[in-house]
C-alpha cells in the first residue's frame, strides 16, 4: 500500500473507535410475542435439517488457520 492509499482517521474516528472498542457483548431482546407464536408454528426442526447444521459446525470446528479448505 503506497503511502497516497492511506488516511489518517480524525480525532472523531478515533472517539467513535475508542467508544465502539469499550461496549461489551450482551444478550439481545426477548422474543415477541408474535416471534414466540411463530417458532410453535413452525414446530419441530426436520431431522436432515438438525443434521446438516451439526455436520457444518463439526467441520468448522475441526478447521486450522484463516481460510483453508476443505
Amino acid at each position: 500500500m503506497s503511502e497516497t492509499d492511506r488516511t489518517r482517521p480524525s480525532g472523531k474516528t478515533r472517539e467513535t473507535e475508542d467508544e465502539d472498542a469499550r461496549v461489551r457483548a450482551q444478550a439481545g431482546e426477548a422474543a415477541t410475542a408474535d416471534e414466540e407464536a411463530a417458532a410453535e408454528r413452525a414446530g419441530a426442526l426436520d431431522p436432515e435439517v438438525e443434521r446438516s447444521y451439526k455436520e457444518a459446525i463439526e467441520r468448522g470446528a475441526d478447521q486450522k488457520g484463516e481460510g483453508r479448505l476443505p
